[in-house]
């Protein structure tokens, strides 16, 4: 069931309650716990939080706690499959499920009672109706027959018409049957995501009237990971932000209603570049590691050098100042920077480097904008090694958010150089090797060797992505940007396993992927062992040995 009303039905209804809040490994999910985690601590309640990567991880969650708590909350996790089959929770556990994964589960949205959705259902793609998809057990059906056969023999029925009427219902149950099979299918046959976990707690805490610039900066770094992994489109995040917007003039009146301090954090929106992290890089080394850019201007051929040179030389911007960092270059040329880049976008071929978004001030020189947070808490979140558990690097991403850890944020900005420098380099010997392959109805890419970077779903997602673009931009077939990739790495040798993702179309306007169920499909007829343990659908799992057979059979079934 939906609920609405957050601070009645969901909020109110914990105060005073233990509460067990299971968070999903990803940006959008960290800032919504931080959130809810701060309108706890406000009111003193009691909270466990544990982080986990998949659906054995959220079952490992609940039967570890499951005796101390009767409500929980799954935040980007949880709504798309069947919670109550898979828990097997007791009846007086409640769910309250923020999960901006879709499509989500019909047996959540009409649970009656245990599991709560977070969410409006109006703002939802047509949810199949109830009559559609549930009907009485087959054990009440064959009651109600006996009781026909009871009822028909008083009248002295035959059997020729008793038999006559169980093949009528028999048939009626299968056209029922196999109509619900179509409606599910259709409801749940692409994978893609709702709003933001993060900016609905967000509008709880202001319902709750205790909002503040940090938890709206908070909110804005959820939202503003899933424009730059591509989880949303980019209509959605403008529409999404002009939302934000109303928040940010808001508390920025009450903030300089009340004293200020150097301290004090300052959001504020404005045209922002698709360049990452130029603010703490070189603007040639950010050019390069940004996918759109170098994807544009094809900065891993000879050609695609020379024509950045000649988008510096035009702009005024001396290569010796545009390959220091942003910071150490002139201050006439760093305030003009922006001016100067939106200027010949056009010409040059890149006219969507321009985008709005929000920088945070605080203190005397600290200015990030929110995909600065991204950029670095993704490369924390992928930085887990063998002395350091995902565990560790979700806590490291959680302090990360706070001001009073600046150098986490710090250490996370060059780990993320690293890899979108790796990420650069592999694209680059990619596409010059042409390891691009055609299947037919795919691309596909496979790294042969295991890589730190590419092991976690982060890397090898923002890799396969930047391959794609890459490919479609220097291929003169018609019908590359028409068609998905689909991009495996060895992550565990002595198993013999890979983890492969499937990256949708480039001229798709939507990120919806049809992969989750294509793979699961490709697997069955095969008879290839696959995890799709993620709760991104597009991510599994599987058996190196059973890779070519899996995209044999794949090629047969999107042919």
């Amino acid at each position: 069931m939906f609920v609405q009303d957050l601070k009645l039905e969901f909020y109110n209804v914990l105060v005073g309650k233990r509460i067990l809040i299971i968070v999903n490994y990803d940006i959008d999910g960290i800032c919504a716990s931080k959130i809810i985690q701060s309108l706890f601590k406000y009111d003193h309640m009691l909270y466990s939080v544990v982080p986990i990567m998949g659906m054995a991880g959220m079952q490992r969650a609940y039967t570890e706690n499951r005796d101390d708590v009767k409500y929980v909350i799954l935040i980007n996790c949880g709504g798309c499959v069947d919670i109550v089959d898979l828990l097997q929770p007791d009846e007086e556990v409640v769910f309250f499920v923020c999960d901006s994964h879709r499509p989500l589960d019909v047996c959540n949205i009409y649970s009656d009672k245990q599991v709560c959705i977070l969410g409006d259902p109006a703002t939802e793609e047509t949810i199949p109706s109830f009559e559609a998809i549930f009907r009485e057990s087959d054990g009440e059906d064959s009651a109600d027959e006996d009781d026909d056969e009871d009822d028909n023999e008083e009248e002295g029925t035959t059997r020729m018409e008793k038999h006559a009427n169980r093949v009528l219902k028999q048939r009626e149950r299968r056209t029922w049957e196999n109509e619900r099979d179509r409606i599910m299918f259709d409801y749940s046959q692409y994978s893609y995501y709702g709003r933001s976990s993060a900016i609905i707690l967000f509008e709880l805490a202001w319902k709750l009237t205790k909002d503040s610039p940090d938890l709206l900066w908070w909110a804005i770094v959820g939202t503003t990971e899933q424009l730059i992994l591509g989880k949303i489109e980019s209509s959605t995040y403008t529409l999404e932000i002009d939302n934000i917007q109303s928040h940010v003039s808001r508390l920025t009146t009450k903030s300089s209603d009340q004293t200020q301090t150097h301290s004090a954090s300052k959001i504020t929106f404005e045209n922002d570049l698709h360049l990452a992290l130029y603010r703490h890089w070189s603007v040639t080394e950010s050019m390069r590691n940004s996918m759109y850019c170098a994807c544009k201007l094809k900065l891993w051929t000879l050609r695609g050098e020379k024509k950045l040179h000649e988008l510096l030389v035009e702009m005024g911007l001396p290569l010796t100042h545009a390959k220091q960092m942003f910071n150490s270059m002139d201050l006439t040329l760093r305030q003009e920077f922006h001016q100067m880049i939106e200027k010949l976008a056009e010409k040059y071929g890149i006219p969507d480097i321009v985008y709005g978004s929000f920088t945070l001030n605080y203190g005397y020189r600290n200015r990030y904008s929110a995909a600065d947070y991204v950029y670095a808490l993704l490369a924390i979140l992928e930085s887990v090694k063998h002395d350091k558990t995902p565990e560790d690097c979700f806590l490291e991403a959680l302090d990360g958010l706070s001001k009073s850890h600046k150098s986490i944020l710090t250490a996370g900005i060059e780990s993320a150089k690293l890899l979108l420098s790796a990420i650069f380099r592999q694209v680059q010997s990619s596409l010059e090797a042409h390891q691009v392959h055609s299947a037919g109805p795919f691309f596909y890419f496979i790294l042969n060797e295991e890589n730190s970077y590419f092991s976690y779903p982060f890397g090898l997602t923002m890799l396969a992505k930047f391959i794609l673009n890459g490919y479609v931009s220097t291929s003169r077939s018609r019908r590359a940007p028409e068609l998905p990739l689909i991009v495996s790495c060895p992550v565990d040798a002595e198993r013999g396993l890979c983890l492969l993702v499937g990256i949708p179309p480039v001229r798709e306007n939507s990120p919806k992927s049809f992969f989750g169920k294509a793979f699961e499909q490709a697997a069955q007829k095969s008879n290839s062992v696959i995890r799709q343990d993620f709760f991104e659908p597009s991510l599994i799992q599987i058996r190196q040995s059973d890779l070519t057979r899996f995209l044999d059979t794949l090629t047969v079934l999107l042919s």
